[in-house]
């Protein structure tokens, strides 16, 4: 359960951009709210004002370098083009990211800038301290695998993310074809870097690689053998719209198909042929069993860099295992109570294998029971939307839908995940369900995951900061895992307390998922830091959870591609829980949960010791 906001924290010639330092950036700005008494309020908000125009036009020409950053913005510039991904690309990036924090600090004196004004000078200078650390580990990141690898990511973009309007959009979304030829032939110029390096994903990985890669050039125009590969059958699609409309005559119509499949032909399938071989003929050197992050060169220090950008915390991987083993002693008091109001005759054990088994808590493995899940799915969250108010003062405009993920990159037990929509509300935001195989997904935990991806989850978070104009752009496109995956797990307990989970099961359900991302602090680093195998962490989750095994499988195997990823929810959810009590404590009559989450949601997503800032300011001016 995640939400994807855009490709660049993938791409490795973005990768530092979004990474991390293993420091706290600019100690004297991150430890106490600022004194602000001595300063001139009128000036400070001038000054302020200065900042974030200066933000504004940085982060429009931070945009330039990523015509994909700019269409998940609902924008049509660069609309014929994807992302540089060469390592020369990188390297501007980084020279330029440089150059404009040192600008900044020249520019603007951070003392005269009200408090909202610090936040945004402190958060610019950290993303650049995160390039800085995270520079020597580019290679690490892997970028062909099965969780999200570009070979899915940048076809699923052009196909879901790239509006077709009219016949220039139509034109460059054919251009964005062999715009993507041209990035997997650059990414692949990465992988192979690494593999001499000696860093390789897991052979499972690779081979869940390979089955996308291969599944978007299979059928037309490639071949006869299974109707249209996917980008055709969705160009054709684009097309016979505009036709439908009247905005092409026929004759347009041919030559933008005929167009489309050159691009397909003579790119595109060119490009996934050339990585499909390589990722065969180097899985030779790829260990049947999968290894952590500690087995590849510097794999220490990668995963401790890794811990410190999902977090944004200085905690070790030791601090974060023992964390999880607390946080699942706890939970699995609370499962054997509902277990006993239950009256269930046997163990918890036996209560988990209850759980998984029993056919009354899964769909059929039809068509039908895939419609009921999304249908179910779209009711709990039209529920939930209708008692924010009660909860919230800021509300999200955007609208919100529900879909099943597109057949070339569904898998069996995948994480449920979210894309955001476009800040002017024109894309809503999608919650995407893997629906391959119902046998996977419980009926008694899928409520709980609707609040996590929709409201009052990721929908709610992401839509809100997207929509905030008073403060500067780049902090409405921010994304820190602890964040936006602690405010997510954080949602799945306020919608409790909103009257969810009104049913026994999925009151369980709820601390199933609870539990999982507990599990998630121990098998994580389990996996990371301690040399545990697949089948240790697997055998943990199936002991300590009524996850099905199919879904546990997928998890873990998403864990040892994505390092540290898993271990932000947790520690994130209970960083929000620490600033809500210590509010309450601090305010006492004086503390309305409203406006408690008004000041969490309404600086967009911030690293854990800005955010803490942020509440003792809130504190401060409160009382």
């Amino acid at each position: 359960m995640s939400f994807q906001r855009t490709l660049l924290p993938l791409v490795i010639a973005a990768a530092a951009l979004s990474a991390c330092d293993s420091k706290q950036p600019n100690q004297t700005s991150v430890q106490a709210p600022a004194a602000q008494a001595h300063v001139n309020v009128e000036a400070a908000e001038q000054e302020t004002k200065r900042l974030n125009d200066w933000l504004d036009a940085q982060y429009e020409e931070q945009l330039q370098f990523s015509p994909i950053q700019l269409s998940f913005l609902g924008r049509k510039d660069l609309y014929d083009q994807i992302d540089d991904l060469s390592d020369e690309a990188y390297a501007r990036q980084m020279a330029w990211k440089k150059a404009s924090v040192e600008a900044m600090q020249a520019k603007f004196d951070r003392a005269a800038l009200t408090n909202e004004g610090k936040s945004s000078y402190d958060l610019w200078l950290f993303e650049y301290e995160q390039t800085v650390q995270f520079d020597p580990f580019k290679r690490h990141r892997y970028i062909f695998e099965q969780m999200g690898g570009l070979q899915s990511r940048l076809p699923n973009f052009l196909m879901n993310f790239h509006k077709v309007e009219n016949i220039s959009d139509m034109e460059a979304y054919i251009a964005r074809i062999s715009g993507v030829a041209r990035a997997i032939d650059q990414l692949l110029a990465h992988a192979q870097v690494a593999a001499e390096m000696n860093i390789r994903p897991p052979r499972f990985a690779t081979e869940g690689a390979i089955d996308q890669a291969t599944k978007l050039i299979t059928g037309a125009p490639f071949d006869k053998s299974n109707g249209d590969a996917p980008l055709w059958a969705n160009a054709k699609s684009k097309i016979d719209a505009l036709l439908a409309e009247e905005k092409i005559t026929q004759a347009q119509a041919e030559q933008l198909q005929a167009s489309a499949k050159k691009a397909l032909l003579e790119a595109f399938g060119p490009s996934y042929s050339t990585l499909i071989a390589w990722l065969k003929a180097d899985m030779a050197n790829v260990s049947a069993e999968p290894h952590g992050a500690s087995s590849l060169p510097d794999g220490e220090a990668f995963y401790q860099v890794q811990l410190t950008k999902m977090t944004t915390t200085p905690m070790t991987a030791e601090d974060i295992h023992q964390l999880g083993l607390k946080e699942v002693a706890r939970i699995r008091a609370e499962m054997e109570a509902i277990k006993t109001e239950m009256k269930f005759d046997g163990d918890l054990q036996a209560f988990f294998k209850f759980l998984r088994e029993d056919p009354q808590f899964y769909y059929p493995n039809t068509d039908e029971g895939r419609q009921a899940y999304l249908d179910d799915s779209t009711a709990f969250l039209d529920d939930i939307k209708a008692k924010l108010p009660q909860y919230f003062g800021i509300l999200p405009k955007a609208d919100l839908v529900v879909k099943r993920v597109e057949a070339f990159r569904e898998q069996p037990g995948g994480a449920q995940h979210y894309f955001p929509g476009t800040p002017d509300g024109s894309r809503p935001g999608v919650y995407y369900a893997h629906l391959a195989d119902m046998n996977a997904y419980s009926i008694a935990d899928m409520e709980t995951v609707a609040y996590h991806e929709g409201n009052p989850g990721h929908h709610m978070q992401i839509s809100i900061a997207q929509e905030r104009t008073d403060i500067p752009q780049f902090r409405t496109q921010a994304n820190f895992v602890v964040y936006s995956e602690g405010w997510a797990l954080y949602s799945e307990k306020l919608a409790k307390e909103m009257g969810a989970f009104e049913d026994p099961y999925r009151l369980f359900g709820h601390l199933t998922a609870e539990m999982w991302r507990a599990i998630r602090l121990v098998v994580d680093t389990g996996l990371h830091a301690k040399g545990w195998t697949e089948e240790q962490a697997v055998a943990y989750f199936l002991e300590n959870s009524a996850i099905p095994e199919t879904a546990v499988r997928s998890e873990v195997r998403r864990y040892i591609v994505w390092p540290g990823q898993a271990t932000a929810y947790k520690i994130g959810m209970l960083k929000i829980l620490e600033l809500r009590e210590k509010a309450k404590t601090e305010l006492g009559d004086k503390f309305d949960i409203r406006n408690f989450h008004d000041v969490i949601l309404g600086g967009g997503a911030l690293p854990v010791p800005i955010l803490e800032r942020r509440v003792d300011e809130w504190i401060a001016a409160t009382r």
